[in-house]
């Protein structure tokens, strides 16, 4: 009789029935879900399950905008969320293809929306207005302002 190096007893045992482990080790729960994301495609892609080339991630890409589009006309909150979250999943896993970390390119767009709003803030500011003395077109000449003096100093 056979002993394994708890001291069991293997006799018997079909090693090739051994218990199921997988792959993909416990990743961090308590990360942001695009940090999860990417750690995740990371993974998967070192075990090979990833494009060959950033085509077929595009691709991918556009495949849930059309499964997105199709379910906003149906109307259900359920399957809009799930949409939602796959175009979520497959731009961080465009980002980690391009090696672009998603959770600092989200930030700086984040930055960058504040401090054009910012912007149209007080610009309607002096104006004498507020937002809700505005109207969208006159918010949205003041944000493509704010967008040219931006290219204008880049």
């Amino acid at each position: 009789m056979k002993m394994d190096r708890k001291g069991r007893k293997t006799e018997g045992r079909d090693r090739r029935k051994a218990p199921y482990k997988s792959v993909i080790k416990p990743l961090s729960l308590n990360s942001s879900s695009l940090s999860l994301a990417y750690q995740l495609t990371e993974k998967v892609s070192r075990l090979g399950f990833d494009w060959p080339d950033l085509k077929g991630v595009l691709k991918k890409l556009d495949e849930e905008m059309e499964e997105f589009r199709e379910v906003l006309l149906l109307q259900n909150r359920k399957k809009i969320r799930e949409e939602i979250g796959d175009l979520f999943f497959v731009l961080v896993n465009l980002s980690r293809f391009l090696e672009i970390d998603p959770e600092e390119a989200l930030r700086k767009t984040v930055e960058k929306f504040i401090s054009r709003l910012q912007y149209v803030e007080a610009s309607l500011h002096k104006k004498g207005k507020a937002f809700h003395h505005s109207n969208l077109i006159e918010m949205d000449q003041l944000w493509e302002e704010v967008k040219r003096k931006e290219k204008s100093t880049s």
